[in-house]
């Protein structure tokens, strides 16, 4: 199945960590565009290489040399592929092998398998996405449904004691094939290896139908958009409404400008509580940040603020020619050269002199406009925007 194809279900188990601790989250989100960043789209080409290797491996007939080679070659043609994907989704098939080897009996396997939960989420029973999820790869071996979840992420490490994401894909697995297999346990696993972590847990077959019943009583709130906002810095992490969430604004301006102590001096035990209130008021500012240059870029006031270039950046247009003529001046390659790397354009500039570097080079140089920033309004930069003018609509439709 194309990753990039994946419909987000309103109660998906993805993002069940955010609308099980604060479920009025769920309905919040469905005002914002569900999109993709970047990182989430190079995250995906991943998984989808990841998935390849492990379909070879279990099911090579199906899926011999020949259709990895194909489809491994098709990924490499995206411009986010980058070499190192192969090594990082080998380390997470090596877990996968080792796991299977290690068995006296070759274990089931389920890979990008679907699995339901609905009754828990409280799901509409003909919505084929709506209380569902896709599970990287589902072991089942003797007593055991193990799943095992593929995470590209290098954010932070990932920990699977107690994981909602993979608690429901658990369930929804133990629910689908409980009647073929005497499941009593669930093993979890996330593979994270550009962060070289690696986590397990186990639970029981009943304690995974103890957190199915937390999931229906939270559920019910978070299906209705009620119960308490939880802002949180894990909990509003990626959700679409952080920006915006009058209740995570409120809890970080509390946090940030607001306490019943005023000792002379704090302690370090202090220190350390007053880092951990805060810790979201930063990255909460972040995101106000982006969403207001966002908005100013679009053409719309944010009062007291405007969008500015930022400071911009010089490269080489032919680095070898202008290289070329600095050691013919007297500069050696070796003198142009740190850890078998070309000196930057600063670096250069500072060895000769700026003059000199003009003067021999600085034809070979153009400078780059800065990424958009967001300063006060008093700053004296001219304001830059995306909104097309009335004159420069004018001139496009001429040219059509």
């Amino acid at each position: 199945m194309e990753h990039c194809e994946r419909k987000h279900a309103l109660l998906s188990a993805s993002s069940a960590g955010r609308w099980l601790a604060c479920t009025p989250s769920a309905r919040l989100e469905e005002q914002f565009p569900d999109t993709e960043s970047e990182a989430a789209a190079e995250g995906t080409l991943a998984h989808e290489l990841a998935e390849a290797k492990v379909r070879n491996f279990f099911f090579t007939k199906e899926f011999g040399k020949r259709k990895l080679n194909g489809a491994i070659k098709k990924l490499q043609a995206n411009e986010l592929w980058r070499d190192e994907m192969q090594g990082y989704t080998d380390d997470y098939l090596d877990y996968i092998k080792n796991i299977a080897l290690s068995l006296k009996a070759a274990p089931s396997a389920r890979i990008e398998q679907r699995v339901y939960f609905k009754e828990y989420t409280l799901a509409d029973p003909e919505d084929e996405i709506d209380g569902s999820g896709i599970a990287d790869c589902i072991l089942l071996y003797g007593d055991t449904v193990h799943v095992i979840d593929f995470k590209y992420g290098k954010g932070v490490p990932v920990s699977a004691e107690k994981n909602p994401q993979l608690m429901l894909y658990a369930l929804g697995a133990y629910m689908a094939y409980r009647m073929l297999y005497p499941i009593s346990r669930a093993k979890l696993t996330i593979v994270q290896p550009r962060l070289d972590s690696l986590s397990e847990w186990e639970c029981t077959a009943e304690e995974l139908l103890e957190f199915g019943e937390y999931v229906k009583e939270r559920a019910a709130f978070a299906v209705k958009g009620e119960g308490d906002f939880r802002p949180d810095k894990d909990t509003c992490r990626f959700c679409r409404a952080k920006a915006q969430c009058r209740a995570r604004a409120e809890e970080n301006i509390r946090l940030a400008f607001f306490t019943d102590k005023y000792p002379p001096l704090i302690s370090n035990e202090e220190v350390g509580e007053y880092l951990k209130k805060g810790e979201d008021v930063a990255k909460w500012l972040e995101d106000l940040k982006e969403y207001a240059l966002k908005e100013c870029l679009a053409g719309k006031e944010v009062s007291g603020w405007k969008a500015v270039e930022g400071r911009g950046s010089r490269e080489w247009t032919d680095m070898d020619a202008a290289f070329d003529i600095l050691v013919k001046a007297g500069i050696t390659p070796e003198d142009m050269l740190w850890e078998k790397k070309p000196l930057t354009l600063a670096q250069v500039e500072k060895m000769i002199g700026k003059k000199d570097f003009q003067e021999s080079v600085g034809e070979f140089v153009i400078k780059k406009p800065g990424k958009p920033t967001l300063v006060k309004e008093s700053d004296k930069r001219q304001a830059v925007t995306n909104k097309v003018t009335a004159a420069e609509a004018f001139a496009i439709g001429n040219q059509q």
